[in-house]
């Protein structure tokens, strides 16, 4: 129960320590109207990781999933697996984690991160220190793959604009064992093509 306990303080033990060189792009939203929100490609030569993750409590069952695509939208590469007991902060960094290292495996260079944590964005990309142990083990990792990298930009997205991570991350839930698709699962092959087609959603703040 202890570790339960220290898993969910992991959350709220933040605070802003220096800035990062990487590209930060948070769409902040400050007016009462719809906001449209939709997956956007990468420029050509890029891929774009939308990464997720997903935990039933405070420190419940958790998962995580990811989705890499090319500049047509065209499907690279998912991900998903369960990851046992872990908070929402920890299942988003280790759906980061995952994903950049898969796409160091595959040769990727320009790489356009994104995902709907808007806080483990500004963590990456600020720098910020944690007290959490854990938490900062995975921020190290991660900090320590971006520079690898030949260009790099790190943005913040609406949930509606990324749903093919989100339902991969939930899919982890029911995975016995780490998976990696060249081609989409029939679960996600509906969000893929929208995404590709530029499906719009409105979501008032």
């Amino acid at each position: 129960m202890l570790a339960f306990r220290n898993l969910w303080r992991c959350q709220n033990q933040i605070s802003i320590i220096s800035q990062n060189p990487v590209r930060l792009l948070l769409k902040n939203y400050h007016n009462k109207e719809p906001v449209p929100v939709s997956w956007e490609k990468p420029e050509i030569g890029w891929a774009k990781l939308n990464f997720d993750g997903s935990s039933k409590g405070r420190a419940g069952k958790a998962s995580i999933g990811g989705v890499i695509r090319n500049h047509k939208a065209e499907f690279l590469m998912g991900y998903a697996e369960s990851i046992g007991r872990a908070n929402s902060t920890i299942a988003e960094l280790t759906a980061l984690r995952r994903g950049l290292e898969l796409v160091l495996e595959n040769g990727w260079s320009h790489v356009w991160l994104e995902g709907d944590a808007k806080t483990l964005v500004e963590i990456i990309v600020k720098r910020r220190q944690v007290r959490c142990a854990e938490v900062q083990k995975h921020v190290s990792h991660i900090n320590s793959i971006i520079p690898e990298l030949n260009s790099c930009i790190v943005s913040h997205i609406y949930r509606e604009g990324n749903r093919t991570a989100d339902k991969l991350a939930k899919m982890g839930h029911y995975l016995e064992k780490p998976q990696v698709w060249l081609n989409p699962p029939e679960e996600v092959l509906p969000l893929v093509l929208e995404d590709a087609e530029g499906k719009i959603f409105f979501r008032r703040r």
